[in-house]
């Protein structure tokens, strides 16, 4: 049996995408910028992806911007609000946990003169709303603040911090990376007061290299990319039409019976923590229930370090990660994980598994079984 557990890392295209990625490709594959009519008939499938996100958000359709994916979209919102907005302030506000595409884009800010500031999060991997409101100040032109965490699922409380944030500087520019969130929640940025929002595509069954960003129409923003001034010049270049028809596809397949969907990850969530928490040696990071994402759980093994594990898992044909895939290539201790402030015998001893609706009880059980034959074995070599 091949089990695939890696869901956050990517996800496996839907076959409704595949088909519409198809038909892109080689029914309307003209240049959405020509002025023929296969042009016009690309230019048409973009629209109403755009409008179709744009319903889904209940935003409008000019606040929707298409990018390669996910970094792209932080990198264009952080980047460009930062240097719109630098006469009114230079302080920038994060958290501890972000992805490596804030938090490496928040490093080059700082290099650029910006002033970053990092926020702590409890053992459950939530903002402290206290350092919050002690951080925030009137030269503050920008808080970010993910909406899911992509490592143990914590999920931030967007709403209470749009309110902290707007109560001591109204002009404040909001942004959430949702890269984990989209297809999970159903996110309405107007209601929760997030100006910016960053999502990617094979996070939920779309193709990889393709996202969106969504602007509100009132915030300003720099471009970073520049070229035949394509999407109001905010973001030039050649639009991806196949990747923008299966983002699209697979976000309403995926706000299709949403809340069957959703309590079907719960319900193979519960499974998974119910059963791991009966092996020796096994801890759960974060929240184990339904007060975290339904699709990411994070666990630490005692006495097995993490990438053995994950090879003997593979073995079996298991897949699953050890912290970021964007990270999962280098040796470097998870941030995350340190700021969990998680016994340091931990730190290098921690998969993540994450599941998306193609996940099964057999193949979680299966899983399960495997890591109870096998973390004896590991622990015992180890101990040597």
């Amino acid at each position: 049996m091949e089990v695939y557990l890696d869901n956050s890392a990517t996800t496996q295209a839907s076959a409704g995408v595949l088909k519409a990625v198809s038909a892109a490709m080689t029914d309307y594959y003209g240049n959405p910028s020509a002025m023929h009519s296969m042009g016009v008939m690309a230019e048409n499938k973009v629209r109403e992806a755009r409008e179709l996100l744009a319903r889904l958000l209940k935003v409008e359709g000019k606040e929707i911007y298409f990018t390669s994916g996910g970094t792209e979209a932080n990198n264009m919102a952080l980047i460009g609000a930062a240097m719109a907005n630098k006469r009114a302030g230079n302080r920038i506000i994060t958290t501890q946990i972000e992805h490596a595409s804030v938090s490496n884009t928040m490093a080059y800010l700082k290099e650029q003169g910006f002033e970053i500031v990092t926020l702590p999060v409890d053992r459950y991997g939530q903002v402290k709303m206290q350092a919050l409101d002690e951080a925030m100040t009137e030269d503050t032109i920008m808080v970010s603040v993910m909406y899911v965490n992509n490592e143990m699922g914590a999920v931030e409380p967007i709403e209470e911090i749009h309110r902290a944030i707007r109560a001591v500087n109204p002009s404040v520019v909001f942004h959430v990376d949702a890269i984990q969130a989209f297809g999970k929640y159903k996110i309405y940025p107007k209601r929760l007061g997030i100006d910016l929002l960053s999502v990617s595509g094979h996070k939920f069954h779309a193709p990889k290299g393709v996202g969106f960003l969504y602007k509100n129409s009132q915030v300003k923003v720099k471009p970073i990319i520049f070229g035949g001034g394509q999407q109001d010049g905010l973001r030039s270049g050649t639009l991806n039409v196949p990747g923008i028809v299966g983002l699209a596809v697979a976000a309403e397949e995926a706000y299709t019976n949403f809340e069957e969907k959703q309590e079907k990850l719960y319900q193979l969530k519960e499974q998974f923590v119910t059963e791991i928490q009966t092996i020796e040696g096994t801890k759960i990071n974060g929240y184990p229930g339904r007060e975290s994402a339904p699709h990411i759980v994070s666990v630490s093994f005692d006495g097995v370090r993490s990438e053995v594990l994950l090879h003997a898992l593979e073995e079996r044909g298991i897949y699953a990660s050890a912290g970021s895939a964007c990270s999962s290539h280098k040796a470097l201790v998870s941030p995350t994980l340190k700021a969990l402030a998680l016994d340091k015998k931990y730190l290098d001893a921690t998969l993540r598994f994450s599941f998306s609706t193609q996940t099964t009880e057999e193949e979680l059980c299966f899983a399960v079984g495997a890591l109870r034959e096998i973390l004896p074995i590991l622990r015992k070599v180890t101990r040597r």
